[in-house]
């Protein structure tokens, strides 16, 4: 029988039976070499407990070591830290995907830094990590050592040539006195950390039942929400741009409302944000150019067969060609694409190569205008408006408020004027709520249209007809003074 050394054994799967011939006791075996299944079984081993990139336990892993740290007779204290990087999603449209893994591996290493044993650190998503601190003394102990997670954090990454500045947004949860169980733990902590999130970014909370309660709120939002897509209880107000100086309409935007079982109304800003984090965006801006093209013949009777249509767009979907392809196909079968206007916010050109070489050559071929919204609190600079391809923008409202009296914003506002000027853009002045607004850009200006509340809330589609005729008043008045002081003012509210 062929002998085989250590290494053989260890690498083969033998089977042997006793037999007897002539006399004498014989083994017979066969053998077969198992080296790749064991590396596959190593392999998927690895895939199920450990992450790829970053070599981190997977959130299986930490769950586990939590889950048995409350099964023993007596669990001591320890804290469970949600971690999310923020925002790296610009940094993976700016920098690119192999920079942003780059960067992950590299804050892996820096919040494993000064680890006991007995912690652990796992990668539960992609830029999310889950941290344990077994055991803990004090609430003030696992907070100092958050801060200085977080300072490692801000100091710069150098990457392949790049140095990149980031943050993270921590939420602390601590057994007992957050939650029974590693899943209550998980999930307020989590809650903890979207609430940083929320207020702004690079820091740390402490759960609390605050937060518990914003946070069924929010469920209570969400579950509504999925609803009154499924059941279509969405509706277009449109709010006019006007010409300033003829007082004719340029066009209107789409804007949408959610009506609630009751019948009571709410504005974009009580559900945009969730339903783009929920992934149910796509389908809500999809909703709206239904409703439009559903009433299209009562916008012409108005408005104008002329009149272009406004639809916004958020960021996330700009930059997505999954989504703005098929919506560009479905602009296209209206029959009119020409008349409508999509508007973008500025960090939608974050990414403007990938932009403007593929999204918006799509528009461009069917006639559709880009608008870009709320122009000047994003990441605008008059460098980077010269690079961007767009035919409108709109001068956000935190300009425009008292500009008669603000000598600062009256200066940016020129500025932004002129280089408009240059490159053959169209300014709208947005949120105008006053006269003395509306008057100085009429006299110290070459803006030609405006919109808000001075002018005309948004008006739902069974109120067009009454809202128009306010607007034609205005047009009776002489194009070379300004709207009457007297005309009917509506309150502020969100658009």
């Amino acid at each position: 029988m062929q002998s085989r050394d250590n290494h053989d054994l260890q690498t083969a799967a033998t089977r042997g039976d006793i037999g007897r011939a002539a006399d004498r006791n014989l083994l017979l075996s066969s053998s077969a070499d198992i080296r790749e299944q064991k590396a596959v079984e190593d392999h998927l081993f690895r895939s199920a407990y450990y992450d790829e990139l970053t070599g981190l336990p997977t959130r299986r892993v930490i769950e586990h070591r939590a889950n048995s740290l409350l099964q023993r007779e007596a669990p001591g204290r320890f804290a469970l830290a949600c971690l999310d990087i923020d925002n790296f999603k610009h940094i993976n449209d700016h920098y690119g995907y192999a920079i942003g893994d780059a960067l992950l591996v590299e804050a892996a290493k820096r919040l494993g830094l000064d680890l006991r044993e007995s912690d652990m650190l796992a990668r539960i998503s992609g830029d999310e990590f889950l941290l344990l601190l077994n055991p803990i003394q004090s609430e003030q102990e696992v907070a100092e050592y958050i801060q200085v997670t977080l300072q490692r954090l801000r100091a710069p990454f150098f990457i392949d040539g790049s140095e990149i500045f980031t943050s993270a947004s921590i939420g602390v949860s601590l057994y007992p006195e957050h939650g029974p169980s590693c899943d209550v733990l998980c999930q307020n902590a989590g809650v903890a950390m979207h609430r940083v999130k929320n207020d702004g970014k690079d820091a740390a909370a402490f759960f609390n039942a605050s937060m518990e309660r914003e946070a069924l709120a929010r469920m209570k939002v969400e579950k509504s929400l999925r609803l009154a897509i499924l059941e279509n209880r969405f509706c277009c107000a449109f709010q006019a741009k006007v010409n300033i100086r003829t007082q004719d309409i340029k066009g209107i935007e789409a804007l949408v409302r959610l009506r609630d079982n009751d019948g009571v109304v709410h504005a974009p800003g009580t559900f945009i944000h969730l339903a783009v984090e929920l992934g149910l965006i796509d389908e809500l801006t999809h909703l709206v150019l239904a409703e439009i093209v559903k009433s299209i013949d009562l916008i012409n009777e108005n408005f104008g067969g002329d009149t272009t249509i406004s639809i916004n767009v958020a960021a996330k979907q700009a930059g997505n060609p999954e989504f703005m392809r098929p919506f560009a196909e479905a602009l296209e079968a209206t029959g009119y694409p020409t008349r409508f206007m999509i508007e973008v916010t500025e960090d939608a050109f974050v990414g403007k190569a990938h932009f403007q070489t593929d999204i918006l050559p799509i528009f461009r071929r069917l006639g559709v205008g880009i608008s870009i919204d709320d122009f000047g609190v994003g990441y605008s600079s008059l460098s980077a408006l010269a690079d961007i391809t767009a035919d409108e923008i709109k001068i956000d409202r935190s300009f425009i408020t008292d500009i008669h009296k603000r000598p600062r914003s009256q200066g940016i506002l020129r500025a932004i004027e002129s280089l408009s000027e240059a490159l053959g853009i169209t300014v709208i002045a947005e949120g105008i709520e006053s006269f003395e607004e509306l008057a100085y850009l009429q006299a110290a200006t070459n803006i030609r249209y405006a919109q808000g509340f001075y002018f005309s809330r948004p008006i739902f589609l069974e109120e067009l007809k009454p809202a128009v005729r306010i607007l034609s008043n205005t047009r009776a008045s002489s194009a070379s003074r300004p709207l009457p002081e007297n005309r009917p003012v509506y309150g502020r509210g969100d658009r």
